[in-house]
């Protein structure tokens, strides 16, 4: 799993990314009114909204020729209008654009200046003539026209979209298909799609201009040594490597500083110990490099976190246990720059020197269950589980993993045995919080919240300094009792913990979208963006932010009473 989240998923009990937004109650695209829709409208699909969006996106306004002009009465320019939008009808359904677009012409030249609706539906039109000819500046033009004649135009704002996310507008193709969301109560698939699909890229393309000029700040004190937990053979700071009275003391002294919680002098510490290193004390300077590689990494500063990792995998001298700790973390390195297939590589290449190391298996469970390899993730955590079998951690992943892959495979007696497992593991490490966590995590998945609350409060008691449960706690209460303002409680108690805790800045902006505290949100989300360390969380709190500031500017446009109107929402 990517380091940002490994302290804080499957560990701690907490969702993946990609959870985050449904078990809140609003996807990255458009809050609740994606909840209303998916409620009222899943399995239902409609004869004009096929899978592709193409029913939906290459319709055009084409009203037949009633034959109301067969009498012999003076023609009026609304019906002389008329006549021309047909025959541009025609014309375009027969493929003959240019054609098309004359006829457009006269029709909007001929229709009365007070028929805003027609008139609409004549630029509308030939902005559909031009899309197809592929002159996207005059279909961007005249939708515009559109618009201004009817706001509320669907069909013009779904077309203008498609032209502005072709022509690399986000910004703008997305206050777009945001407010033909909201238009159509969020009842059109296609159209959702395109939202998710113009959000996800605009906000990759944020993220991308962030990660340039972001100023790195160092995780919690808790996320931290969470962190350094989740491995059991760490070749620094195991207990037979810290007691051991020959380590060398310049290595020592950084130990110590590790002990004492100096965490923002560990990369200069180590850099000037690693300086001291002669040629004899490469062991010792190989731990210097793999610990200062890590905290780059946990900094969110890659290139780096690769120099120091790479100088480890490639020295001969370098131990073992040295070399596999600095692979597994070059492996969710990769997944955190969406390299999947070299973050496999590298577990592969640390089993092949370390067969038994059971913190290969631990991370690889996380990653494979992350990417929804859920069998490949039931299959590492129990080799984690035989080779650290002393661990509650990997004894909970285990139980954790049965679970997801008796839910896959719909097996009944097996989710009868998961339960039986957890209760074993609350009497072999009754202290040992994760264990709690993921139980509750599986009774919500079940929808067993009463039970769920319970088991997030008896964490809570084992581990009161973890931020993250409070948030999940928090979580628990919408999907429960819908509860905002015990929700909100929650997290902020959890933000006084923390205040370095993203997750809980990233919640909290997601429920306030949910309330319609739009400028609430964005606030919160910068914040959430100055703590978030990958490429896959800024890509992520960049969707939500963009949404929010998409809906921000619909409300403005189309009026607040328009976004905020549907069943469920605040």
């Amino acid at each position: 799993m990517p380091v940002a989240n490994s302290a804080t998923s499957s560990i701690s009990g907490s969702l993946p990314k990609w959870q985050l937004a449904l078990a809140v109650g609003a996807p990255v695209a458009l809050g609740l009114g994606y909840m209303y829709y998916k409620n009222i409208n899943q399995g239902k699909s409609k004869g004009s909204d096929k899978t592709n969006g193409t029913a939906t996106e290459k319709q055009i306004s084409i009203d037949g020729d009633s034959g109301k002009h067969l009498t012999k009465q003076p023609e009026t320019l609304a019906a002389k209008a008329e006549r021309y939008k047909n025959l541009g009808n025609q014309a375009f359904g027969a493929k003959k654009y240019e054609e098309a677009i004359s006829y457009y012409n006269k029709a909007i030249e001929t229709c009365p200046s007070d028929q805003n609706i027609e008139l609409a539906k004549n630029y509308q039109n030939r902005a559909a003539a031009y899309e197809a000819l592929e002159k996207y500046d005059a279909v961007i033009d005249d939708c515009t026209k559109a618009l201004e004649l009817n706001p509320k135009y669907t069909k013009a704002l779904l077309r203008r979209a498609r032209v502005l996310e072709k022509t690399n507008q986000l910004e703008l193709a997305l206050e777009d298909v945001t407010a033909a969301c909201i238009l159509e109560k969020f009842m059109s698939q296609s159209t959702l799609s395109m939202a998710d699909r113009v959000l996800k890229e605009l906000g990759k393309q944020h993220a991308q201009e962030h990660m340039k000029t972001r100023k790195l700040i160092m995780p919690s004190k808790y996320f931290i040594k969470a962190y350094f937990s989740s491995f059991k053979s760490d070749p620094i700071f195991s207990e037979n490597v810290v007691d051991d009275q020959n380590v060398n003391q310049g290595l020592q002294k950084v130990i110590e500083a590790f002990k004492e919680e100096k965490y923002d002098t560990m990369m200069d510490l180590c850099t000037e110990e690693i300086e001291k290193c002669t040629e004899e004390q490469t062991s010792e300077k190989m731990k210097l490099m793999l610990l200062r590689g890590t905290f780059y990494l946990l900094l969110g500063e890659h290139n780096k976190a690769i120099e120091d990792i790479e100088a480890i995998i490639n020295n001969d001298k370098a131990s073992n246990g040295v070399k596999v700790n600095a692979l597994i973390k070059r492996a969710t390195m990769n997944m955190q720059l969406e390299n999947p297939d070299q973050c496999f590589a590298d577990f592969d290449m640390a089993t092949k020197i370390d067969s038994e190391c059971g913190d290969i298996y631990h991370h690889r469970g996380q990653v494979n269950l992350l990417l929804d390899k859920v069998e490949e993730a039931k299959n590492d955590s129990e080799k984690a589980l035989k080779m650290n079998p002393n661990s509650g951690i990997a004894f909970a992943q285990k139980s954790y993993m049965d679970y997801r892959y008796a839910a896959m495979t719909r097996s009944l007696s097996t989710i009868d045995n998961v339960m039986k497992e957890f209760e074993k593991a609350f009497e072999l490490f009754p202290d040992c919080c994760e264990c709690y966590t993921l139980f509750a995590q599986m009774l919500c998945d079940s929808q067993s919240y009463d039970k769920a609350d319970t088991y997030f409060a008896k964490a809570i008691e084992k581990d009161p300094t973890n931020a993250n449960i409070r948030v999940h706690r928090g979580l628990l209460q919408l999907q429960w009792t819908g509860n905002v303002e015990k929700a909100v409680e929650y997290i902020n108690k959890a933000l006084e913990l923390d205040d370095k805790c993203e997750f809980g800045y990233e919640t909290l902006g997601t429920i306030e979208v949910q309330r319609g505290n739009l400028k609430k949100a964005i606030e919160l989300f910068d914040t959430a963006l100055k703590l978030a360390r990958t490429s896959l969380e800024f890509t992520h709190i960049f969707s939500l932010q963009d949404a929010a500031k998409a809906q921000l500017k619909v409300s403005e446009r189309l009026g607040s009473e328009s976004l905020f109107g549907l069943p469920g929402m605040a």
